[in-house]
């Protein structure tokens, strides 16, 4: 399939998709784009497409951005769900240790220039894993943040040059509770205390009763987002 026949199905799909349930679209993604990876960061929403994904493909690849500083109630959920599942995450990680990064930026990169931190040890490492693959699906959901306002269920994504899938990307944060609790799901237990959106350690705080759901992300700084999703 080209550019502009895959381009065509997308517009195509994402009209269909748009009143299609999640489980439609992630059978239809692997089916479809049998070299696809679902991007995990252990947060509720994506818990919810892991337990998707291992009930409709099991063996499709799952990775994980290791920043080297996630929190380690983050690591604890990941270990809990590969008991669970018996999957194996693909762990991607940046190319330079935390302490190489000091050594080249000085202390507290993510004080100083947050976005050149999330670069590093994000932004970079998730275009070497995205190159291996035709398409990749996400937790993002249009509610979270303006910037996601308007993402459709499959998309493509021109930043890294592959096909975007967000079966949730209608779905409320009480939608996604919702399913956590009839399917008696593992999660973050971060999110018991008021952090609705995680992230790494240093760079994440609980939200406050009132707070945007993500102002817990960068909260000294006026980003919003890490450069994941355009």
């Amino acid at each position: 399939m080209n550019l502009l026949e895959k381009e065509a199905l997308i517009e195509e799909k994402a009209v269909e998709f748009e009143s299609a349930t999640p489980q439609e679209i992630i059978a239809w993604a692997v089916e479809t784009f049998p070299n696809i990876t679902f991007a995990c960061s252990f947060g509720a929403e994506d818990v919810v497409l892991v337990d998707m994904l291992q009930k409709i493909s099991p063996k499709a690849d799952v990775f994980y951005l290791d920043t080297d500083f996630h929190f380690k109630e983050t690591y604890e959920t990941r270990d809990r769900l590969v008991e669970r599942y018996g999957l194996k995450f693909v762990r991607v990680s940046p190319e330079i240790t935390p302490e190489e990064q000091e050594q080249q930026y000085g202390a507290e990169l993510w004080k100083k220039d947050p976005n050149a931190c999330c670069d590093i040890r994000k932004v970079t490492p998730l275009s070497m894993i995205l190159s291996k693959y035709e398409a990749w699906i996400t937790g993002i959901r249009r509610d979270q943040a303006l910037t996601r306002a308007n993402a459709k269920k499959i998309e493509y994504d021109v930043k890294f040059g592959l096909v975007k899938f967000n079966p949730i990307a209608d779905w409320s944060s009480e939608d996604v509770w919702n399913y956590i609790r009839e399917h008696d799901l593992v999660y973050n237990p971060l999110h018991d205390q008021n952090y609705p959106s995680i992230g790494c350690e240093q760079c994440t705080r609980p939200v406050m009763p009132g707070e945007d759901p993500r102002a817990g992300r960068w909260a000294e700084s006026e980003k919003t987002e890490c450069g994941l999703h355009k």
